[in-house]
């Protein structure tokens, strides 16, 4: 309830004249006594002049006094009334000058008293009407709840009890905020005072605070910063809920219970209750570890001043910030960084930063490994510089179109010149950077690429070769067996002596040296036939020394170094003679007026695969084989080169360019790896990777078994022959007859197979059938005749390898490989039958 303002009233009436009836109390009283002295003064002296008797003198008193008593209470009388009338316009001129309405009522609601101010309020000016109560309860009729609030407010007052109630009135003319208060008046039962006061702009302006204050209340709550204030004690006398719900602990819970240090994680040891640090001063900024009620602790920052009062009082101002959002803002930014990082660093090409000068701001690692420096020796390098003098012109029209931001359609090839001499190829890539500043390039090493695409066009040269030497090989095999075959017939009839004897020789012996030329091209192909078995290396080093002296010359040393514990490797030996043999010679013609051969054998195990020349050797574990001489070494243009078959250094006549060739070859299909170290100048070192052989191969292993050479070449048998090629048949059957067989011959797999059905299946004891024929091949012959002779032996002739027969041999399949001579056919015939 508001306490009453009567200030206006006392302004206004201060300055009036007192009123004089205290005076004129004093000064009656005075008057009366005067009187009543000298009255009482003249009867004494009347009285004894008189010389009255004493009940006359009593007499005379007593209506002295009674007289007296009566003056004294009439005049009593007339103060009190004028006392009371004054007081009763003092009320009134207090009621009519109060800013609220006044009324007052009887016990009945009836009207006894109201104010000007409360007609104004209630009545608006209509003064015809009676002032009434009813006036008053009807001005909030739209209110459903003010009857029953004013009879309440009237109940308490009838009880003594004063009360107040806010209603808002809508009525047109009074429509605003009043506030009526109920008040009883003391000393008469059931007379109350109703005040009436319109407070509409002082609710308005309390509801502007308190919304004010809600809104700043909410404000500090739910600010995403934490506000407290602790006393000298270090209790907290103020904290927004947010600092609480970061402790995680009730706000009233914290203000009325806890401490400061209560919440820090390691409180400080010299530290007053209200100090964040040690020996704090007024201003303190701090990073520390809070915890919570759970113990769960975060980082925070808090900047607190410290007030000290007269009084000895504390208080402190302070501003939490909880850091884990900024931590983990942090560590999400330096996980982006570090993904940044890897993904820019790590990436497996190389990217450059470049402005608009043409100067390089950064790059990453792989274009520094690229271009062969480190990364601070490019930076503000001019990128031209690093891009090939063709390539310039290109790469300028490039950037210049992304800088205009026109897209990049396809990459370009770049020559980038690293340190020295160093020349890489990239694939170039360009964007423009987001603020449009520069451009960022990436560059694709295509430096191996492009090396294993000239490796893969040079291996696919290599097999075509190949695959060509080996076709004209068979072909030649076929010639080759015809020419020594009729040389050995013609041999028969031309014996020493004989002037053609020495014309047949010539052609025979051309005809073998032929006949090697194509088991070169067979064993760079690797077409030849082997007979691998377990060998020590050494052994066939040791056993091939003195073989090598010769050819090498005396002005050529040779020196062996052979490793301890050598594992044994699965070769042919004859072919690993001819390697040794091919390298022994190639180190000499490279050392033309002396020098050293040296050849080292030991162990050798990669866990990683190595690269090779052309080839790329897996993990494993080798004998390995070093030929190094002191030659003149091989110019790098010529590495490329150096195995293809027919290419030579040499002059006209004095190579066929098969020795390297047939070394590789060989090595290969022995299953191990060439490779070759070579400066111009200094020397050439040949190293090959042979298996080791494993336990398998060593159990597997077959003994030599010498063939049986038999005296007796001739015999009776019944022999089917098939061949294709008229001369090798004419040749064979001519042979063979003359031995005593009896041949029947044939020249393709369909014929054999109608004359084998036309004799109703004839007896016959072996079939030499040649492998490629056109129509039924040699195999698929074999096999229809085999189904009705299952033990039917059987030789394969062919100027292939045997390798391609071996899903077709087996027990009593034999193999004949072209060019033979007449003596071998026969013995090999003789062999098989006997066996």
């Amino acid at each position: 309830m508001n306490k009453m303002d009567h200030s206006e009233f006392i302004n206004r009436h201060h300055n009036r004249e007192a009123p004089v009836h205290g005076k004129s109390k004093s000064l009656s009283i005075a008057v009366i006594a005067s009187i009543m002295s000298l009255y009482f003064v003249l009867m004494i002296f009347i009285i004894h002049m008189a010389r009255a008797d004493q009940a006359t003198i009593v007499m005379s008193i007593l209506v002295f006094l009674t007289g007296t008593l009566v003056a004294f209470a009439a005049k009593r009388a007339q103060y009190l009334q004028a006392k009371q009338e004054e007081e009763l316009i003092l009320l009134k001129e207090v009621l009519e000058g109060s800013r609220g309405g006044r009324l007052i009522t009887d016990s009945a609601d009836n009207t006894l008293y109201y104010n000007q101010r409360f007609v104004e309020l209630c009545c608006h000016h209509n003064t015809d009407e009676d002032v009434t109560y009813t006036q008053l309860v009807d001005m909030f009729s739209d209110n459903d709840k003010a009857a029953s609030l004013f009879n309440a407010l009237s109940d308490q007052a009838h009880r003594g009890l004063t009360d107040s109630i806010e209603l808002y009135c809508e009525k047109q003319d009074y429509e605003g905020w009043y506030y009526v208060t109920a008040q009883p008046v003391s000393g008469h039962a059931g007379i109350i005072h109703w005040r009436l006061d319109n407070v509409t702009e002082k609710y308005t302006a309390d509801r502007a605070v308190r919304e004010e204050r809600e809104k700043l209340v909410d404000f500090t709550d739910n600010a995403p910063v934490g506000f407290f204030s602790v006393d000298e004690q270090g209790h907290f006398v103020f904290a927004n809920a947010t600092f609480a719900r970061w402790l995680g602990v009730d706000l009233g819970y914290l203000l009325e219970k806890t401490s400061l240090h209560t919440y820090f994680a390691n409180p400080p040891a010299n530290a007053k209750p209200y100090d964040l640090m040690d020996h704090g001063s007024e201003k303190q900024i701090v990073e520390l570890e809070m915890k919570g009620a759970a113990g769960k602790t975060f980082r925070a920052s808090i900047s607190q001043s410290i007030v000290y009062g007269d009084d000895g009082r504390v208080r402190t101002r302070a501003v939490v910030h909880d850091l884990t959002s900024e931590q983990e803002m942090h560590r999400a930014l330096k996980a982006s960084e570090d993904r940044f990082k890897r993904f820019y660093e790590d990436a497996p090409l190389g990217i450059v930063l470049v402005n608009k000068d043409g100067l390089i701001e950064d790059c990453n690692a792989q274009f520094a490994q690229l271009m062969g420096q480190k990364t601070e020796e490019l930076v503000k390098k001019h990128f031209k510089l690093l891009i090939g003098e063709e390539d310039r012109a290109a790469v300028a029209t490039l950037i210049s179109k992304i800088e205009k931001g026109e897209p990049l359609v396809e990459s370009i090839e770049v020559a980038l010149h690293g340190k020295g001499d160093d020349v890489k190829t990239a694939q170039l890539h360009a964007r423009s950077t987001v603020e449009g500043e520069g451009v960022v390039l990436h560059f694709i090493d295509m430096t191996e690429k492009k090396s294993l695409e000239e490796q893969f066009v040079q291996s696919q040269k290599m097999q075509a070769v190949g695959q060509l030497a080996g076709g004209i090989a068979h072909d030649f095999n076929n010639l080759l067996t015809a020419i020594i075959g009729f040389c050995d017939l013609l041999l028969l009839r031309h014996k020493a002596g004989d002037p053609s004897f020495g014309d047949i020789m010539q052609i025979q012996q051309n005809s073998n040296r032929a006949a090697n030329l194509v088991r070169q091209l067979l064993a760079f192909s690797r077409q030849q036939t082997l007979r691998q078995r377990v060998h020590d290396i050494t052994d066939i080093l040791t056993e091939l020394s003195h073989l090598m002296r010769r050819l090498i010359g005396a002005n050529i040393e040779l020196k062996m170094v052979h490793g301890s514990d050598l594992g044994l490797v699965k070769v042919d030996e004859g072919q690993m003679e001819q390697v040794l043999i091919n390298l022994a010679v190639n180190a000499r013609d490279a050392m033309d007026g002396g020098g050293k051969l040296t050849i080292t054998t030991e162990n050798y195990t990669n866990r990683k695969t190595k690269k090779m020349m052309q080839e790329k050797m897996p993990p494993g574990h080798w004998v390995l084989i070093k030929v190094k001489d002191t030659g003149c070494g091989i110019p790098a243009k010529n590495m490329e080169r150096i195995l293809e078959p027919f290419f030579t250094t040499k002059d006209v006549g004095e190579g066929t360019g098969l020795g390297l060739a047939t070394v590789y070859g060989i090595v290969r299909q022995s299953g191990g790896f060439l490779d070759i170290d070579s400066k111009v100048g200094k020397g050439t070192t040949f190293l090959i990777y042979l298996p080791k052989a494993n336990e398998i191969d060593v159990e597997e292993d077959e003994p030599v078994v010498e063939p049986i050479v038999a005296k007796d070449l001739t015999g009776t048998e019944c022999i089917m022959l098939v061949e294709d090629e008229d001369a090798v048949r004419t040749f064979a059957q001519r042979a063979l007859a003359n031995k005593g067989y009896d041949v029947i011959s044939a020249e393709h797999g369909e014929a054999a197979l109608e004359l084998y059905e036309m004799d109703g299946q004839k007896h016959i004891d072996l079939l030499i059938t040649d492998v490629v024929m056109p129509g039924m091949d040699g195999p698929t012959l074999a096999q229809r005749i085999r189904q009705h002779s299952p033990d039917l032996k059987i030789i394969f002739m062919s100027g292939y390898t045997e390798d391609k027969l071996k899903d077709y041999m087996g027990e009593n399949t034999y193999f004949l490989p072209k060019p033979f001579t007449l003596k071998i056919l026969a013995a090999k015939v003789k062999e098989v039958l006997q066996g």
